[in-house]
Formats: C-alpha cells, sequence, structure tokens
C-alpha cells in the first residue's frame, strides 16, 4: 500500500524543481496532487494543473476551492513556491523586499489561511512550509531572503502551536543548497558560472550540492504518517551546512 493512497494534496510552486518532486513523488505512492504554479504547464504528468499566484489572495482562494470542491478533501500542502534575492542590506530595495516577502511569507501564510479551515473540519491534515537554511543562520547577499525564509520558519512554529491536539500538523523544511533550476539562474548570472558553482559546493561539508529529489523525500516523510509525532519542527536537509 502507498502511503498517500486515498489522499489529496496541493503542492505549490510545483511546475520546477523542488516542487516538481514534491509533486511527482506524492503522485507515485498514490496522492492526488494539485499542482499549483505561475506557468502550470511544467507540472507532473497526472497532477491537476492549477494557475497560481502566491501573492494573490484570490488566486490562491480559487485554487483551494477548486481542490475542496472536485476532490471533497484537502489532506496535505507543501506551500514550496519561493524567490530569492542576492542583495545586502544597503542595496536591497524596499522593493525588492516586498517582492521577496509576498512571495516567500505571505504566500506561505495565505495558503494555510485558506487551507487550514478544511484540515480543521476533516479533524487531520500536514502542513509542510519550505523554508531554507538561509532562515536559521545568517548567509552573505542574502537579506530578504534570509529574513522572509525566517519568517517562514517562525510561522510553521506559530501554527503548529495553534493547533496541536487538533490532528492538524505543521512542519517545515529548510534546505541548504540544491542543484535546482534556480540555483541554475543564479550561476548564469555569475561572472565565472564554473567559479561559482564551485564556490557553492566547496561550502557543503559532504562536498556536493543537494537534488530536489532528496528534498522532495524530506517533504513527503514529514506529511506522512510517520512523522503523526512531529509538529512545529524545521528538518535541516543540507549537507552539514549549518552544522560546521
Amino acid at each position: 500500500m502507498n502511503r498517500f493512497d486515498g489522499r489529496t494534496a496541493l503542492v505549490t510552486g510545483a511546475g520546477s524543481g523542488i516542487g516538481f518532486e514534491m509533486a511527482r513523488q506524492l503522485l507515485a505512492e498514490g496522492g492526488r496532487v494539485y499542482a499549483g504554479d505561475l506557468v502550470p504547464d511544467g507540472c507532473p504528468p497526472g497532477a491537476v494543473a492549477l494557475s497560481m499566484d502566491v501573492t494573490d489572495e484570490q488566486s490562491i482562494a480559487a485554487g483551494v476551492r477548486q481542490v475542496i470542491e472536485e476532490s471533497g478533501r484537502i489532506d496535505i500542502l507543501c506551500s514550496n513556491a519561493g524567490t530569492g534575492s542576492t542583495t545586502d542590506p544597503v542595496s536591497c530595495t524596499a522593493e525588492e523586499w516586498d517582492r521577496v516577502f509576498a512571495v516567500n511569507a505571505r504566500g506561505v501564510f495565505l495558503c494555510a489561511k485558506y487551507v487550514l479551515p478544511h484540515m480543521l473540519a476533516q479533524g487531520h491534515g500536514a502542513i509542510v512550509n519550505t523554508a531554507s537554511v538561509a532562515g536559521l543562520v545568517g548567509l552573505k547577499d542574502r537579506t530578504s531572503y534570509c529574513a522572509s525564509k525566517g519568517a517562514v520558519v517562525a510561522f510553521t512554529k506559530q501554527v503548529a502551536m495553534q493547533y496541536a491536539g487538533t490532528g492538524v500538523r505543521c512542519n517545515c523544511i529548510c534546505p541548504g543548497t540544491v542543484d535546482s533550476p534556480w540555483v541554475g539562474r543564479l550561476l548564469d548570472q555569475a561572472e565565472d558560472p564554473v567559479a561559482a558553482r564551485a564556490h557553492l559546493v566547496a561550502r557543503q561539508p559532504m562536498g556536493r550540492l543537494g537534488t530536489s529529489e532528496e528534498i522532495a523525500q524530506a517533504a513527503l516523510y514529514l506529511a506522512s504518517d510517520a512523522a503523526a509525532f512531529i509538529t512545529g519542527t524545521e528538518l535541516v536537509i543540507d549537507g552539514g551546512l549549518v552544522a560546521g
């Protein structure tokens, strides 16, 4: 029997990278998956593609409403949609700060806001938010990114405590540097992409970048019954980056 037989999941940012893998693996283990993305054409085959903008409250409300109308339930929310930034506190503009927070923090809040009433009515549900090691430690030139991911960690803990004992759990994952399309785009913008990649690899104690598949597997563990006694935690998957 698959871990997610009979369960319905909503995954945001499912058009590529970590979100794509979350959706793909949930499908492979029997879940009914609604894959939300700004460009949902890239979502895994077999998922119900949703055009979803997590910065738009009405877009989130409409997406959750479609899930409930079509499946009658929502058991898992993987709030994974995110964006990055590469500035220091002086060069970071207020506009960039607001843009990054709108996706990384406000989007996580709004998805939970609209999903939670259905999970509470069911008496069970698992929320897995994608934070980052950048929400736990300071990284150079990641001002708004660090701050927004720190907000995700704190929000995760608050939701977990708010609803502990209801059957609804909330946890987050904190990936390190992952060989994902977003990191690929950052490297493409570097003056020397080869050297920039070597630097990212060198700062990982395990000597390599993580994979989207590995991060997704950690998220699915938190979403599964095997993690039934886990809520309010941040699961670090970083090759030892923050341990050093």
